[in-house]
């Protein structure tokens, strides 16, 4: 049983159906023909390099939410400025193991917040070369309840990285005896 709206679960499953055996979808692999019915809340962001995620192709409702064109904007400035490092993290982990990330947020207005599912996930342009990331925004509640009030920032509640290759690897951890380090 999936933890997330069915519809970011839905996108989840299709981009893994797209990738093969452990393989990385590329961005020809994906037909948005397969989701046309919510590609108004999806959008494609490009990396540049590190934190330069560029929006490569935003889908009506996410541009009707931040009440603009978001086009060749850096995604990671529609975050609030202490969520961003986070943020990057871990969409740098999602490039390097190539598995979904899809974080759980706020979109804040000057009045009501929607709470919201953001997928990120990694695409190749060519095999073993992920330069592109399939996001979709899934509200989480009634988006009338914003009135039209554009969104100011995003606000991060919680990142999940999925996959295996995304498991919690053991931290290193000093011990010391007498006040000398052993390990």
């Amino acid at each position: 049983m999936s933890v997330f709206h069915s519809n970011t679960q839905r996108l989840i499953d299709y981009w893994r159906s797209r990738g093969g055996e452990g393989g990385l979808p590329t961005r020809m692999a994906v037909n948005p023909a397969d989701f046309a019915d919510i590609m108004s809340q999806v959008f494609i962001a490009g990396r540049v390099a590190t934190g330069i995620y560029p929006l490569r192709l935003v889908g009506g409702l996410v541009a009707e939410l931040h009440g603009r064109d978001l086009r060749q904007q850096n995604l990671v400035s529609l975050f609030r400025e202490r969520d961003r490092i986070e943020l990057k993290a871990a969409l740098e982990t999602a490039r390097r193991r190539p598995e979904p990330v899809v974080a759980t947020v706020d979109l804040l207005t000057e009045g009501p917040v929607l709470p919201l599912e953001i997928l990120f996930a990694p695409l190749a342009a060519a095999p073993d070369s992920p330069e592109r990331y399939l996001g979709l925004y899934q509200p989480l509640g009634m988006v009338a309840r914003l009135r039209g009030l554009p969104v100011r920032e995003i606000a991060l509640r919680d990142i999940i990285n999925l996959g295996p290759a995304n498991t919690e690897s053991p931290r290193l951890r000093l011990a010391t005896l007498d006040g000398r380090r052993i390990a």
